[in-house]
């Protein structure tokens, strides 16, 4: 059985340094097409239980991302007014509506279940996941960042362009690239010990 300790090495560091960063923490900048193309090929390299692919991707740049943002200070308004007023409100609006436009991008999640195969929607959405953790891991190794939001607003945004009665809208990806003056999150996972149970 051959083994390659370099390459799992490498593996292994894309993996424990993936991080969510968020789209306050970007620095304007483009994804070269061809870079954008092979995020989104290993992301349908996924697992799929009888290779039903249930996913599909809507990539959103340039004035999607000023559009984004305006939709998501309208979406809060009314909840933000309930405690914030006058330049504290107008604040936090505006950064609401700052807050995509230093993405690269933004990935629409949708979901797409298969009518004629009969899985369970769980086995379905988990594909997805998996799909969606290839995207983060293919951006760390390419030093992009990514954060998956599942937030309502999220989800409605994307539900606004056309889906299917049987696709659902999983949320939004940004992608973008870090500023090199972040604050890196240094959060660990519990020990093995823990969680795992080896048995005899």
């Amino acid at each position: 059985m051959m083994y390659y300790p370099e390459l799992s090495e490498e593996l292994s560091g894309i993996i424990r340094n993936r991080r969510s960063i968020y789209a306050d923490e970007f620095v304007k900048g483009d994804i070269p097409d061809t870079l954008l193309e092979e995020i989104l090929v290993n992301a349908t390299w996924a697992p799929t239980h009888k290779m039903t692919e249930p996913w599909r991707f809507l990539v959103f740049r340039g004035e999607y991302l000023e559009e984004y943002g305006r939709y998501m200070a309208a979406y809060y308004r009314e909840y933000y007014s309930k405690n914030l007023s006058g330049q504290a409100l107008d604040e936090k609006l505006d950064y609401l509506e700052r807050y995509p436009r230093n993405a690269a991008c933004m990935i629409g999640v949708v979901l797409v279940r298969n009518e004629k195969i009969g899985l369970p929607e769980w086995e379905e959405i988990a594909a997805v996941s998996s799909a969606v953790q290839n995207i983060a891991l293919t951006c760390t190794a390419n030093n992009i960042g990514s954060y998956w939001s599942t937030k309502s607003v999220a989800i409605d945004y994307v539900s606004g362009f056309g889906l299917a009665p049987h696709e659902k809208s999983l949320g939004l990806l940004y992608l973008g690239y870090p500023s090199e003056d972040r604050t890196v999150s240094r959060k660990k996972r519990s020990p093995l010990s823990k969680k795992v149970t080896f048995l005899p």
